[in-house]
């Protein structure tokens, strides 16, 4: 377990400032370098989006509170921000949503994209899923706003992710063929919070790289996250499945790495079921930050801290043409 975080100090990373109708900015301020390590900041981005504005069902008050939220804070970085709004019709239903992007230019014009879906479902509220991915997201990029990345960085904050991956699939298809060809890989954060393991996830072959990376940068800050065993045939050791938001990026031949705490070694050994404990958290009501502190203490702090700190040093040191340690 990480070190507790300082309650002092964390009651000056926020001062929040409402505004009518949509989740206020949360004005940060903070030492860059104890921020990336203890992933306090991205702990506070997660309680906001999940107690503050609480269920984000596509087309919902809630999404929308979530999508300016994140807006706000992309745009209170410094980074260039837009919303591509997008519709889709599911079941007979028109539902509108957004996907919100920042750009970071880097060292090169070859980009990486870092995604993570901000809608929930209706059951509980969204504390895991995926509040935690966009908590991550938002320190890394908070952490990495001043220094220079070997890439440019695209940060996506998905919508309408349940459902369907709209955001994600709406995203990638208007890609044209140059943007394609220069993007490096896609990260995707998604439910980091609660599972008894974490794993990062990769495509197969010399196209995990920011797998491999990833797990090097690991070990050598001694944090503890792997690789699906492997244990089922379905799912080769390493490799996952296309339920999330790297699935349509994987599906134009774009690499990609995905960061998920789950248990990929009980019951059907698919990664569906999260926990020993109690199982599967996502889509139910326990997905709360009460439930989820109260049954896993420390689990969440953790769990965001390591993510954090690996995706920082991944996106920090990232090189396409080597994986050695």
């Amino acid at each position: 377990m990480k070190k507790k975080l300082v309650i002092s100090m964390i009651a000056f990373l926020f001062l929040f400032t409402t505004a009518v109708s949509v989740a206020s900015a949360a004005t940060v301020n903070y030492h860059q370098s104890l921020v990336h390590k203890t992933g306090a900041m991205a702990y506070e981005h997660t309680k906001y989006l999940s107690e503050k504005i609480g269920s984000r069902v596509t087309g919902t008050e809630g999404e929308a509170k979530a999508k300016e939220y994140v807006k706000q804070q992309f745009e209170r970085m410094g980074y260039a921000t837009e919303v591509q709004p997008f519709s889709f019709i599911r079941r007979g239903v028109s539902y509108d949503s957004a996907n919100v992007v920042a750009y970071k230019q880097g060292k090169s014009d070859k980009q990486v994209i870092v995604g993570a879906h901000y809608d929930s479902v209706a059951a509980g509220k969204g504390t895991d899923d995926n509040a935690s991915g966009v908590g991550v997201m938002l320190e890394v990029a908070e952490v990495l706003s001043k220094i220079k990345t070997p890439y440019s960085i695209v940060f996506i904050a998905f919508g309408a992710e349940e459902g369907g991956l709209n955001g994600s699939k709406y995203y990638a298809k208007q890609m044209s063929a140059e943007e394609i060809a220069s993007t490096v890989g896609m990260i995707n954060l998604d439910s980091l919070a609660v599972g008894d393991k974490m794993y990062v996830h990769g495509s197969a072959g010399d196209a995990g790289f920011m797998r491999e990376q990833a797990l090097n940068i690991a070990e050598k800050k001694k944090l503890d996250i792997g690789i699906n065993p492997g244990l089922n045939p379905d799912y080769p050791a390493g490799t996952t499945g296309d339920w999330s938001d790297h699935a349509p990026f994987n599906s134009l031949g774009i690499p990609f790495a995905y960061f998920e705490s789950t248990n990929w070694e009980i019951d059907d050994m698919d990664g569906y079921t999260q926990t020993e404990k109690h199982g599967g958290v996502w889509h139910t009501k326990n997905d709360t930050l009460a439930f989820i502190e109260s049954e896993y203490p420390g689990r969440i702090q953790e769990r965001l801290s390591t993510y954090s700190q690996v995706l920082t040093e991944l996106l920090k040191f990232m090189d396409k043409t080597s994986t050695s340690k």
